[in-house]
Parts: C-alpha cells; sequence; structure tokens
C-alpha cells in the first residue's frame, strides 16, 4: 500500500491553518467520513467522559477530547495510509506512537504514565524537584534524568528543541497563556492537553491511563494496572462502617476562605464509595464555572460543616497541619465543630493529588477511618491529628 510520509513542514502548516481559523466544518466531516469507512473499533471506557478514542486501519487512532480539541495517532509509523491523504486530516493535530520524548507540564499524568511503565519516555518538565510530593519523581528530576525546562508559561523552547521532544502534555492551565502552546506547536510538537481533572467519576480520572497507554506504546500495560485498581477499589467494605458519618473535605486559605470540594466530583464520591456522606452535599455558588473546588466564608462553613463527624483538611492547596491546634489557629471557630471536640480530624499527606493512581488505596483509607480508626499506622495517604 502506498503510504505518504509526515513531514515536519506539514506538520507545522497544517496546525497554522488550524490556528489562523481556515479549517472549515465540511472539511472535518469529510475527514470524518473517511475515517468511518475505515473504523475497527473503540476503546473501551467504563468512567471516563472527557476523552474518546476511535480505532482505524492500518494503526490509525483519532483522540477527542472534551474541550474540542481532536488527534490523530499513527501507531508505529510516521507515514499515513493511502486511504487516508494528507489533505483530509481536517482539524486534527499529528501524534506518532509511541512518543519517546515528552514534555510533561500536567503533574498528574506522571503518576499515570509511571504507572503504565512508560516513565522513562518523560524527558522534561514543568514542574520543579522541590514541588514533586513523590520521592521518586522528585529525585529523577534532582539528577536531571527528567529535565526541569522552566514553568508550564515560560518553557525553555531551546530546550524542547535539543531535546527532540515529540509530545507536550499540557493541563488545561496552559489556556491561561495560549500563546506559549501556539508557540509549541510551531516548533512542530503537538501539544495534548489533559482534563483527568475534570472527570467526576474518580475511576474516569485514573482510566486517563489507557489514553496514555495509546500514546506511550504501553496500552496493554495500562489496561491491566486500570483492571486491578478498579477491583480494588470496587471491593472496599462500606458494612465495615455505621450510619454512614457525615464528611467534610476542605482546606483554608490566604484569606481566609474555605475552599471546599463541590458535590459530585470525585474526591465526594471517593467518599460515598469508602462508606460516608458528604457533609456539604446540596452548596451551591453564585457563578458556576468548571471547577472541582469552591469557596466558602468561614460563617457559611460552620453553619454546613461544624455538626460534621469527620473533617479531612486538605494539604494539597495552603500546605498541611500536624496537629488541632494548627487548626484552631486558623480559626477559633473550628473549637466547636463536632469532630474537633471528638477528635476525628485528619490531614491528608502532600503527595495524596500526585498519586493519581492511589484512587482505591485512597479510597479503602478513607474506609478505614469512617469504621472508626483511632490512629494512622499504615496509612499513606492521611495523618490523625491530635
Amino acid at each position: 500500500m502506498r503510504r505518504k510520509r509526515i513531514t515536519l513542514t506539514l506538520i507545522i502548516t497544517l496546525l497554522l491553518i488550524l490556528m489562523a481559523g481556515c479549517s472549515s466544518d465540511k472539511d472535518t466531516e469529510r475527514a470524518d467520513s473517511i475515517l468511518d469507512e475505515h473504523l475497527i473499533g473503540t476503546m473501551e471506557l467504563k468512567y471516563a467522559n472527557q476523552f474518546h478514542v476511535n480505532y482505524y486501519e492500518d494503526g490509525i487512532a483519532v483522540v477527542d477530547i472534551e474541550d474540542g480539541l481532536r488527534y490523530l495517532v499513527i501507531e508505529g509509523s510516521d507515514e499515513l495510509p493511502e486511504w487516508l491523504p494528507d489533505e483530509e486530516i481536517g482539524e486534527m493535530t499529528l501524534i506518532c506512537a509511541p512518543a519517546h520524548s515528552v514534555y510533561l507540564a500536567a503533574s498528574s499524568a506522571m503518576d499515570l504514565i509511571d504507572a503504565a511503565g512508560a516513565l522513562d519516555s518523560v524527558v522534561m518538565t514543568s514542574t520543579q524537584d522541590k514541588d514533586w510530593a513523590i520521592d521518586k519523581f522528585r529525585s529523577l528530576v534532582e539528577k536531571g534524568t527528567i529535565q526541569y525546562i522552566g514553568k508550564y508559561r515560560a518553557p525553555d523552547y531551546e530546550a524542547l528543541l535539543e531535546g527532540d521532544a515529540d509530545l507536550a502534555i499540557e493541563s488545561t492551565m496552559i489556556y491561561h497563556s495560549p500563546q506559549v502552546k501556539e508557540a509549541i506547536e510551531e516548533l512542530g510538537i503537538p501539544v495534548l492537553v489533559e482534563r483527568s481533572s475534570y472527570e467526576a467519576d474518580p475511576l474516569g480520572r485514573l482510566e486517563w491511563i489507557k489514553l496514555y497507554g495509546l500514546l506511550l506504546g504501553k496500552s496493554q500495560e495500562a489496561e491491566s494496572f486500570f483492571n486491578e485498581a478498579e477491583d480494588k477499589y470496587k471491593s472496599v467494605d462500606t458494612a465495615s462502617v455505621q450510619d454512614s458519618p457525615s464528611v467534610a473535605f476542605f482546606s483554608v486559605n490566604s484569606n481566609g476562605s474555605v475552599v471546599v470540594r463541590k458535590p459530585g466530583d470525585y474526591v465526594t464520591k471517593m467518599i460515598e464509595a469508602a462508606g460516608g456522606s458528604y457533609a456539604l452535599d446540596g452548596i451551591t455558588e453564585e457563578e458556576e464555572n468548571a471547577l472541582s473546588t469552591m469557596n466558602m466564608q468561614m460563617e457559611a462553613f460552620y453553619d454546613k460543616a461544624s455538626e460534621a463527624d469527620i473533617l479531612i483538611y486538605n494539604s494539597t492547596i495552603e500546605g498541611g497541619l500536624e496537629s488541632i491546634s494548627d487548626l484552631t489557629e486558623l480559626s477559633g471557630k473550628f473549637e466547636d465543630f463536632t469532630a474537633v471536640r471528638n477528635g476525628k480530624v485528619w490531614c491528608t499527606e502532600a503527595s495524596t493529588f500526585q498519586k493519581t493512581t492511589g484512587v482505591a488505596d485512597m479510597t479503602a483509607e478513607m474506609n478505614r477511618i469512617f469504621a472508626g480508626a483511632e490512629d494512622d499506622e499504615g496509612m499513606e495517604y492521611f495523618h490523625l491529628l491530635k
């Protein structure tokens, strides 16, 4: 079969056309029509709804991200099949898989990539060594095995070229600096903007490992890891928890406002899966947005959570706490909280939310807390405040 080689010039040209807004809906429809004739399957996703993958003949896959971005993934080659001419790929960004030199500017993806067995594909990052709470990743950045090349909003473009980067993985924070995304694309480096943090289901967030498996040539390993984690998550014994204790998950910011999870986000669903109930269920915000957190004034938080059976302080925003007195120093109102009086106050470890793969273990530890744990011995994600 005749194939056409995808050159760097072609990639840059197509991306510039996309940024200029010259592609039409008809171009996309024509590309989809051609692809549909060669469809052979779809990636099974049980929980994730922020991305979708279709498989086509000749090692072609198309990834659709919920924000409207589309990626044409060519597995094991850098050539298009004869049935998919260059001019018919529409608005899709081209990715040659497996990627071997990844620039990672979405720190939550590192743990997923590691679990899929593809950590050696990550060669550059936008997260400094001191900002990694996971020792393994901090050490790799300290040693320079994974090179820190500057913050996501100001990466070292020369380092990207010298490192022969063939894929950049960004979080949605890149939309605050769109010129950076455009500059990376102009270098011929495809930019994937991941949205795992927008998944409402905790297993949906974990299921992004399947996408990284596809992009990094580790699909089997990713599938196997996910299936094992899913089984473990579902095996959490809620029967050990009596009366579904009410739980408030929060932190206090520098302005004295309380930052809480919105009802229905993945953390609140983990609380429910562990046998608890979210104490702030039913709260609403004045201006809706896509964030999974919202701010409350201390008085409003007191009204909703002062009688909660258990408090869990989120250390990942403003830092952790080591004692109940650390909490009451943030606000004297905490002294009147039922959980404080009963010694039922816990704090997450700093690494909790960088350990994206820990959804099952974290839920199991919550289950132990809700069942009445009196100490944190052997816990990886939480410690008890005394």
